[in-house]
C-alpha cells in the first residue's frame, strides 16, 4: 500500500519536531520489531532499520528504543536495498506502557502515539469489571482516550446489563457491545479509524482482538483461535505487537494477549478511572485518611450507604499500593545509578 506521511499520522506536531533535528535523514514510522530489527512505514515504502551505535550506546532504558508506532529519523536517505539506521526518535504524543512483567523495574513501552485505546472485553466468562478498571487506568496514563469494546455479544444474554456494569465504572468513557460473527455494532467503532488516526487493542487472550483486526483488515491477517469452553481463555494468536493500516484509513496496533498487565504510572489515571473516590477522599476529616477506621471518613459513609462498593474501594486501595510500591522501587533504582551501580539495557 503507497502511503504518505499524512496517512501514517504526520502532522504539525512532528514537522516543528523533525525541524529541530540538525542531522539530515529521512521520517519512518515503526510497524513492528522483533529482536532489534524495526519495520517502518515510509513514504518510499516499507523498510527494514536498525538503531545506530550511538543511539544503542546513550540509551540507559529500554523506552530509550524506537517503539511500534514511534516516529523515527534514518540517518541516511531510505532504501529497500539495505536496513536503514535510526538515529533519532521523534517526541511521542502519548505513551502506552506497562511495568515489566516479573520482579524487574522496568518500563515496557507498548505502544506510542496512538489517540484512542480499545480495552476489549468479551461478554462470555471472559467478563470481569475489575480487569476492565485496571485496563482503563493504563489507558488513561498514556494520554490517549479509551474506549470499552465489549465483544462476543451474540454469546451474551444480558448485554445492556453488562453495559451497565461497565459505565459504573468507566465514567465517561464509551462503551460498545459488538460481535464478530453477526457483525451487530462493528460500524460504530469507524468513527475511531479515520485517516491519520492510531488504535491500539488491549485486552487478554481470547477475548477477540484478532478478529476485530481481520474485520476492519477486511481479510484474514491474523490466526482466530477459540477460547477454552470451561473458563473463556484464549492462547496467544498475537506474538507481536504491529501497526497495520486500515484499508478504509486509520491504523490499529494489535498487541499480544495481556495476562499480566502491572502499572507503570498511575497518577492521572486513578484520577481518571476513580473520580468518585478521589472527590470522596477529598471531603474527608483527615487528610491522609486510609478509608479503614478514621472518624469522619467520607469513602465509609459511602459505603455505608450504598452509594460506593466495597470491591470498587479494594480495587482501587490495591492498585494504589501497588504504584506506590513501583514508584519506591523507582527511586531506589535512581539511587543506585546515582552511585554508578546501574547497567545499561538492551532494545532486545
Amino acid at each position: 500500500m503507497r502511503v504518505n506521511l499524512k496517512n501514517l499520522g504526520w502532522s504539525e506536531v512532528q514537522e516543528r519536531a523533525f525541524q529541530t533535528i540538525h542531522e539530515q535523514g529521512q521520517v519512518g514510522r515503526v510497524a513492528a520489531e522483533q529482536k532489534g530489527v524495526y519495520d517502518l512505514y515510509t513514504e518510499r515504502g516499507p523498510v527494514k532499520a536498525v538503531v545506530t551505535g550511538k543511539l544503542q550506546h546513550t540509551a540507559k532504558h529500554r523506552g530509550d528504543f524506537p517503539a511500534v508506532g514511534d516516529w523515527v529519523v534514518t540517518a541516511s536517505e531510505v532504501t529497500t536495498a539495505s536496513f536503514a539506521r535510526i538515529h533519532s526518535i521523534l517526541p511521542r504524543m502519548s505513551t502506552f506502557s506497562r511495568k515489566e512483567a516479573g520482579f524487574v523495574t522496568e518500563e515496557q513501552i507498548v505502544a506510542t502515539n496512538v489517540d484512542t485505546v480499545f480495552v476489549v472485553t468479551g461478554l462470555d466468562a471472559n467478563f470481569n469489571v475489575r480487569r476492565i478498571e485496571r485496563m482503563l487506568l493504563a489507558a488513561w496514563e498514556s494520554g490517549a482516550s479509551p474506549v470499552v469494546v465489549l465483544t462476543k455479544s451474540d454469546l451474551c444474554d444480558a448485554v445492556d446489563n453488562r453495559i451497565d456494569d461497565v459505565k459504573q465504572v468507566a465514567v465517561g468513557v464509551p462503551v460498545y457491545a459488538v460481535s464478530s460473527v453477526t457483525k451487530v455494532g462493528l460500524e460504530r467503532l469507524n468513527t475511531y479509524l479515520q485517516e491519520g488516526t492510531t488504535t491500539v487493542l488491549l485486552g487478554s487472550s481470547g477475548v477477540g482482538k484478532s478478529s476485530l483486526i481481520n474485520h476492519f483488515m477486511r481479510r484474514p491477517v491474523q490466526t482466530v483461535q477459540a477460547a477454552r469452553a470451561r473458563d473463556a481463555r484464549g492462547r496467544h494468536t498475537t506474538t507481536y505487537r504491529q501497526l497495520l493500516l486500515l484499508p478504509d484509513g486509520g491504523m490499529m496496533i494489535d498487541t499480544p494477549g495481556i495476562r499480566e498487565l502491572q502499572l507503570w504510572d498511575a497518577s492521572d489515571g486513578l484520577e481518571n478511572v476513580f473520580s468518585d473516590i478521589e472527590k470522596l477522599s477529598g471531603q474527608c476529616k483527615f487528610r491522609n485518611c486510609t478509608h479503614q477506621s478514621e472518624p469522619g471518613c467520607a469513602v465509609k459513609e459511602a459505603i455505608e450507604s450504598g452509594t460506593l462498593s466495597v470491591t470498587r474501594l479494594q480495587n482501587y486501595s490495591k492498585m494504589e499500593r501497588e504504584w506506590q510500591r513501583t514508584e519506591e522501587k523507582k527511586r531506589r533504582l535512581e539511587r543506585l545509578k546515582g552511585k554508578g551501580k546501574y547497567c545499561r539495557v538492551r532494545n532486545h
